[in-house]
């Protein structure tokens, strides 16, 4: 009798953590494919892979922006997509029921503020199979760079293109936002 419960005991243990690996590679699969939906700019793919409403922050600037599922793939994923980006996981695990993820990002607004692509650790958190929330620490973000080459396209759009408005836009992240950023950086960059 009591090997008998000793082997239940060990079946159900085993048949648990095997239940548990396998929730935790498919949050790994799920982290990829919201990966490869940034980077084709998909947001069909997306869709499935957020929860109703998501969160992201950037803790170190006490930045939090929650966002409808509809408001960051209707706003925020086509901006992004605007300036044509690159997304290259370079590193991803489990770690706490989170993945963690060390990410490269390069576009056309990174290379004009940095000259050089934009390294990121992502931290997503799930809920029942789906992306709530993503947190992002900055690893190579030079500050000094960015802020110089900004204030330079603001004061130069602002004198010889004050039509564009690029101080009203710069942040605001929507497609009609995001062409005008492009389209001040390309005008400022063809100016000689």
């Amino acid at each position: 009798m009591n090997k008998t419960i000793v082997l239940l005991l060990l079946l159900t243990i085993g048949f648990t953590s095997c239940k548990n690996s396998e929730k935790e590679i498919d949050k790994l699969e799920i982290a990829k494919k919201y990966f490869v939906a940034l980077d084709e700019s998909n947001s069909s793919k997306m869709k499935d892979l957020l929860t109703d409403s998501l969160i992201t922050s950037i803790p170190k600037y006490e930045y939090e922006v929650r966002y409808s599922k509809n408001d960051y793939i209707e706003k925020w994923l086509k901006w992004d997509s605007i300036f044509e980006p690159t997304y290259e996981v370079l590193e991803m695990n489990m770690e706490n029921g989170a993945v963690k993820a060390k990410v490269s990002k390069s576009d056309k607004r990174i290379f004009f503020f940095m000259q050089k692509p934009f390294i990121t650790n992502e931290i997503l958190k799930f809920k029942d199979d789906k992306i709530i929330a993503i947190e992002s620490e900055y690893i190579n973000f030079d500050e000094e760079t960015w802020g110089k080459n900004r204030t330079e396209l603001l004061n130069w759009t602002k004198e010889n293109h004050p039509e564009l408005k690029l101080d009203h836009f710069i942040n605001v992240q929507t497609e009609s936002g995001g062409k005008k950023f492009l389209k001040a950086i390309e005008l400022y960059k063809n100016k000689k």
